[in-house]
């Protein structure tokens, strides 16, 4: 017999291990790892001696064609691929309109996921959505089963901005989800105390960026999680927090996971290489939510990934113009960054190059944990019989980030400049290979959607 394609030479990367292997892929599907000698012949064998070979990023947190993105799912996805992501989960916004771009309760839980699969059959990459309940109806919570049961079986809730839920029906909504097995996903900032700490500080007129993380603090988003975190603990749901940005809020997330397996987080890249300090450097280009924090928040970051409060990281990844964001008031900008293209490349320069971070530890963190924690047993992985995502990673090159080359429709990186070592060379989707020597060869619609099973957590 022959395979499609067997990789030689590398260093196979596992959540557990390293060790000098070739691959083959047969039909989208890792078929064998072992001596090159002992694998079939291929109608391709690739020499890729001198690098690693990873499973590709899952990245369960992005922000594609919807309310807080300019980017399309050819661009972002496209994006992504260079960045060695495989699998992206984006949103699909209930009463969000697409024609108008307006939350105008025009669209239900159920037409919204529907209607962001069309607009994902231009992917690139794999793709799958968390359903977003952003105001308190009766309808969403009696589609939850629905839902669940074609593939969707993750909720996103808010508890600030104008589509932040009240507790009470946060509340119920845990409950719906414990039934169904389902994943509740939480955006927690108490949004009373951040709403009154703007308006305080637009009458102030503190409209430098400088002043923005004060509006946001890091107890607000402690406040905010502890309550959802107790309240899924009462309920016997799943519950999944967000973009974790500061030592308080991880620390509320680390007193509860003491007591078994329900509670999963995450962390983003920009909390683990940015501190505040970035806002008199850049003014409202790093205006995201939460707010860039502290060097010790940095810190606590890696601390509760070593130890095992934070489980994922992921890049929140929102693509908007620099126009949109260098308003005069911070207040007035855009809210969110990109990094699909360049978040695990900052990410490894910071965990590996500089805290010595194992590969097998960065590989844990982002693709293995998050295909676990979302239903994707197929991903994540590089065991044989899961699906042929994998990334070749040249850990020596030297390069210089430019935001000039840019594959998504954001026109500025937070990284611009940024020297770093180690490099995506290619990123193979269930066999395909979509980038060859950094560049994007695939072909937009080769994506398929993900339609996720309730995940196992009790491993």
């Amino acid at each position: 017999m022959s395979v499609d394609t067997v990789l030689t030479g590398g260093t196979i990367v596992t959540p557990t291990e390293t060790r000098d292997s070739a691959i083959a892929f047969n039909d989208g599907t890792i078929v064998a790892i072992a001596e090159a000698e002992q694998l079939p012949a291929a109608d391709e064998e690739v020499d890729v001696s001198g690098q690693l070979v990873m499973p590709g990023v899952v990245d369960p947190h992005t922000h594609i064609a919807d309310p807080f993105s300019i980017d399309t799912f050819e661009t972002a996805t496209r994006a992504a691929a260079l960045g060695g992501t495989t699998s992206v989960l984006g949103f699909a916004f209930q009463a969000w309109n697409p024609k108008t771009g307006e939350f105008d309760d025009s669209h239900t839980l159920r037409e919204a996921i529907d209607s962001a699969k069309a607009r994902g059959s231009e992917s690139l990459i794999d793709y799958g959505f968390h359903g977003a309940i952003t105001c308190q109806e009766e309808q969403a919570l009696e589609s939850l089963e629905s839902v669940v049961s074609d593939g969707v079986p993750s909720i996103k809730m808010f508890t600030a901005y104008d589509v932040g839920l009240p507790n009470g029906f946060i509340n119920q909504v845990f409950e719906r989800l414990a039934e169904l097995d389902g994943v509740a996903v939480l955006h927690t900032e108490d949004g009373s105390v951040c709403d009154t700490l703007t308006e305080l500080f637009q009458t102030q007129k503190k409209g430098d960026a400088k002043h923005y993380p004060d509006s946001r603090p890091d107890y607000a988003e402690a406040m905010a999680a502890e309550n959802c975190v107790r309240m899924a603990q009462e309920a016997g749901t799943k519950y999944y927090g967000i973009h974790t940005s500061c030592r308080k809020s991880a620390e509320v997330i680390d007193r509860f996971r003491e007591d078994g397996s329900q509670i999963r987080a995450e962390t983003c890249y920009h909390y683990t290489v940015l501190e505040d300090s970035v806002y008199e450097e850049l003014g409202n280009l790093p205006m995201i939510a939460p707010p860039i924090r502290t060097d010790d928040d940095i810190e606590a970051m890696f601390e509760h990934l070593l130890n095992g409060t934070i489980d994922v990281v992921s890049t929140d990844h929102c693509a908007y113009t620099e126009a949109s964001k260098q308003v005069q008031n911070w207040w007035d900008s855009s809210f969110g960054a990109n990094s699909l293209q360049t978040g695990f490349h900052v990410f490894h320069e910071e965990a590996v190059n500089k805290r010595g971070i194992s590969y097998p530890s960065l590989v844990r963190m982002v693709s293995t944990a998050p295909a676990q924690i979302f239903g994707m047993p197929q991903k994540g992985t590089l065991e044989v019989g899961t699906d042929a995502d994998v990334v070749v990673f040249d850990p020596e090159e030297s390069w210089t980030i430019d935001e000039a080359n840019n594959e998504s429709n954001a026109d500025f990186s937070l990284y611009d400049g940024w020297e770093l070592t180690g490099r995506v060379k290619q990123t193979y989707v269930r066999g395909k290979r979509l980038v060859e020597d950094s560049e994007v060869v695939g072909d937009t619609g080769y994506g398929q959607f993900l339609e996720r099973e309730c995940p196992d957590w009790s491993a």
